[in-house]
């Protein structure tokens, strides 16, 4: 039997008892920092020891560079408690405990399912988050970069991931299990904004008995005045209904004077669960777009973190959840940290609300004190559609400068404007196909932010589709 690796003995020399049984971090010895390693306090968690044992077994070889990130994440999950509504302030809206419905397993190797076409040249597709292709001028898988410039930054922004401050479990959970990383380089002054990569994440359900855990990771590295577009798209790809819990993390790095147009589409499987996280850093005079239309999954919630490393960035966010499925939970919780002076962001955030639907949208700005001539704005606009579906919104921004611009505003209503419904009957349309039209259109204003027309159109088909099998949902519920 090997011996303990310093991660276990770390943990052991601050508690009075050793961890449980099932706890076996054997990777070799990495690296940890000193204030990661005093930021573990001796508590343990039955439940996320079992699930980081498994996710550490299941990683056989990975690349050296993640062995950092790894290291912190199993440390810090030594220490982390599975979060409910009542004992995390981050989930007081959120119910989680699908997670908990069935044993987790994780893929042994990818599925045998033919790789779905893709419109653009650059694509990389992962199967259960395992990495089955990866083509195009700069993409590569992290074990295949050759020693150079792209190698170095990979390192480094891994390295730095490792001491990231606002984690969470999920975020830990798809450090440890994560078999390999798709990196996106592009270099000083390239300009690549044209022709997106296209990142497909199939997924795939393993049976009844258990929920088939996947943790697929990204990294893009925008260099220096560089432009590059990025389209994330989650979908199930085994049978109808498949049961799953997809657990992807993109990490975006936007160097001095770039931009990175960020296009993220979630289709999974009505019995699936979706957690994510995206992580976003911005230098001087950059610029970072994003797009998100999330319309699948049981449980779906989404972590964007965004932080501002220089004066003069612009941030656009733009989102749209539905809710179209009995039970369903939709969940957006953002923060943008505001340090330098002269940023401009604009978040739109909307969603729609159907039968016991569940969305939420917690959104946070801070312009903390030397972010003078900030102009930050933010809006957040929710229809419900039925007496039981539930909307919980906290825009929130929290503003230590002095001369700043801010706004904010929140509007949750549960009907249409009686007035453009009148103007479509004024011109002889009927009630149902106007209010069909203006639901559509209410999606659409984001939808067709998506600058790729292929993708936005089989984006706001769906969206389509979605809103017409809700609405017979809903009119066959009054009838029975």
């Amino acid at each position: 039997m090997s011996s303990p690796s310093p991660l276990c003995a770390a943990s052991w020399s601050t508690a009075p008892r050793a961890p449980p049984p099932l706890l076996r971090f054997r990777r070799s010895a990495a690296p940890v920092s000193a204030a990661v390693a005093r930021a573990a306090p001796a508590v343990s968690d039955d439940l996320v020891l079992r699930i980081a044992e498994q996710l550490e077994d299941s990683v056989t070889s990975s690349s050296p560079l993640l062995d950092p990130l790894r290291s912190a994440s199993a440390l810090s999950l030594l220490s982390t408690p599975w979060p409910t509504r009542r004992s995390s302030e981050a989930f007081r809206f959120t119910d989680i405990s699908y997670l908990r419905s069935f044993p987790i397993s994780l893929p042994s190797g990818a599925p045998d399912l033919a790789p779905p076409a893709s419109p653009f040249p650059s694509h990389v597709l992962f199967s259960d988050g395992l990495l089955v292709s990866a083509s195009g001028v700069h993409v590569s898988a992290l074990a295949d970069l050759p020693p150079g410039r792209a190698r170095d930054r990979a390192a480094a922004a891994l390295a730095a991931s490792a001491e990231f401050a606002h984690k969470d479990l999920f975020y830990d959970f798809n450090a440890v299990g994560a078999r390999d990383v798709v990196v996106v380089h592009v270099p000083e002054g390239v300009k690549a904004a044209d022709d997106p990569v296209h990142i497909m994440f199939a997924y795939t359900n393993c049976g009844v008995e258990s929920m088939l855990m996947s943790n697929p990771r990204i990294l893009v590295v925008a260099e220096k005045e560089a432009e590059v577009a990025i389209v994330e798209e989650h979908f199930g790809a085994g049978e109808e209904g498949g049961r799953y819990w997809a657990n992807p993390l993109a990490e975006i790095i936007v160097d001095a004077g770039a931009k990175v147009v960020h296009s993220y589409l979630q289709r999974q499987s009505f019995d699936a669960a979706h957690t994510k996280w995206t992580v976003v850093q911005q230098d001087t005079s950059s610029k970072y777009e994003f797009v998100e239309v999330s319309t699948g999954a049981k449980l779906n919630r989404h972590n964007l973190h965004i932080q501002q490393l220089g004066p003069d960035t612009e941030t656009e966010l733009s989102t749209l959840h539905l809710t179209s499925q009995n039970k369903q939970i939709h969940d957006l919780r953002s923060k943008l940290i505001l340090d330098h002076p002269r940023a401009f962001s604009r978040q739109l955030h909307k969603c729609i609300a159907c039968g016991t639907g569940n969305s939420i949208f917690d959104g946070n700005i801070k312009v903390n004190r030397y972010a003078q001539q900030t102009d930050a704005g933010q809006e957040t606009k929710c229809l419900i559609l039925s007496p039981k579906a539930l909307v919980n919104v906290k825009p929130n921004l929290q503003i230590i400068a002095d001369d700043v611009k801010c706004t904010h505003g929140a509007a949750i209503s549960g009907e249409l404007d009686p007035n453009e419904l009148f103007y479509f009957q004024a011109r002889g349309i009927n009630a149902q196909t106007a209010t069909d039209a203006l639901l559509y259109f209410f999606g659409a204003h984001v939808i067709k932010r998506i600058p790729f027309k292929p993708i936005n159109e089989k984006a706001l088909a769906e969206f389509k589709e979605l809103l017409a099998s809700s609405r017979q949902t809903a009119d066959e519920a009054l009838l029975s």
